[in-house]
């Protein structure tokens, strides 16, 4: 296992270079159709492409991630809601703790399943505190883990989760709003945590205008990832 796509995103914090990602689901985006939107990603201005879902429906993630390869030079990582969602095609997976909840199944669980199989791959395993932000509804995250997310003026919890994270040895911190959410992460709670972590900092869930994404990163994210407005309209960052 080599540390690349940790480096690389390490250094872009360093420089405060920002990094924009698109979160591509396996059963909204059927496989003849990849081509055509990874052409139309390639022309825009993304660094990682994330791919998972709280729940896949279908099971061609080895070809699902092997289409892309093929048509782009963008790190693919993936970004796996359980312990079945592993490809050893990709450059690498977010190694995901829910520390927002109390699931054990999601807090080690998971990963004690899933560790051999990473094991005995190539996949560049990036350990992420991976933090729910309430916004505005209930999203399919926090349904299928049983987990109630970290309310939005509750900013110093979010803090002393993604300080906890750290602590536990964690690379990276994800603050996440779930796919469709309606408000994005507010601007307050993301800069707490730069503030008082190391870490380099995902944001995703609720962005859907060029201001939000530039709220993100002026609060100090090194990367923000756009999931349902990629889905909504695949020109979306020759927009924003």
């Amino acid at each position: 296992m080599t540390d690349f796509l940790l480096r690389y995103i390490k250094k872009a914090k360093f420089e405060n270079k920002k990094l924009v990602a698109i979160l591509l689901d396996p059963d909204k985006l059927p496989i003849d159709r990849i081509a055509e939107k990874i052409n139309k990603i390639n022309k825009q201005n993304v660094d990682i492409l994330l791919i998972g879902g709280s729940l896949l429906f279908t099971n061609h993630l080895d070809n699902f991630v092997k289409e892309i390869k093929k048509h782009t030079i963008i790190p693919v990582i993936l970004f796996p809601g359980n312990a079945m969602q592993i490809s050893d095609q990709a450059d690498g997976i977010l190694f995901l703790s829910l520390l927002s909840g109390r699931n054990p199944e999601f807090l080690i669980g998971n990963h004690i399943i899933a560790a051999p199989i990473l094991n005995q791959t190539d996949l560049e395993v990036l350990s992420t505190s991976y933090i729910l932000i309430e916004s505005g509804r209930e999203t399919t995250v926090s349904y299928i883990s049983n987990t109630k997310p970290i309310p939005q003026d509750k900013p110093e919890i979010a803090m002393a989760t993604a300080l906890a994270g750290k602590m536990m040895g964690h690379s990276l911190v994800y603050l996440d709003g779930g796919s469709g959410a309606m408000e994005p992460i507010p601007a307050d709670l993301i800069s707490l945590v730069v503030q008082n972590v190391d870490n380099p900092v995902i944001v995703g869930g609720g962005i859907r205008s060029k201001e939000q994404m530039q709220n993100a990163f002026n609060a100090g994210a090194t990367l923000v990832v756009i999931g349902t407005a990629f889905e909504n309209n695949d020109e979306i960052l020759n927009i924003l």
